[in-house]
Parts: C-alpha cells; structure tokens; sequence
C-alpha cells in the first residue's frame, strides 16, 4: 500500500476528560470490530486530567481508513483526531 504499512491501531486524541471507555466504543464499533480499546487516563483514574487519549485496535486494517474520517467529529465538547498508530508485534 504505497509503502506504507498496514496497521490496526488508530489513535484518538483532544477527546473531553469526561469521555468514557463505553461512549469510545460504542462510537468506533460501528466502524469495524474493536480488538482492544485503551483509554488514558482509565475511567476511575483517582486524579483529574484536561484531556484523554485512546487507542482502538481493530480487527482489519480497513477500518482505520474508515475511523480516520471520523476526525473533526465533536464528541462532549472537542473535536476529535483520528490518526493511523504503529503497533508493536
């Protein structure tokens, strides 16, 4: 693919600290199957944090190309950005 690596792992950034793991999954599983999902910081994460990250594994390379068009999307009160992610092995 153009020399580019296929990859499974999206990462999404700018996301509201009051984003859950549920509201992540539900939103990018209808997008493919979710493997794995990582939210930092976890949802009972003892200190408050101005923002998340999360990562999403997917079972098929192809829904990263489909999430990715999910940036500039408002979730809570940011828009989001959805960017292919190198995974390790």
């Amino acid at each position: 693919m153009n020399g580019i690596p296929a990859t499974t792992v999206v990462q999404v950034t700018n996301l509201s600290s009051a984003v859950s793991s549920e509201q992540m999954a539900t939103l990018f599983g209808f997008l493919g199957d979710i493997e794995e999902l990582r939210l930092y910081p976890p949802d009972n994460a003892p200190v408050a944090f101005s923002s998340k990250v999360c990562y999403i594994k997917y079972g098929e390379p192809s829904s990263v190309g489909v999430a990715q068009h999910l940036t500039n999307t408002v979730l809570v009160d940011r828009a989001l950005i959805v960017v292919p992610c190198a995974e390790d092995d």
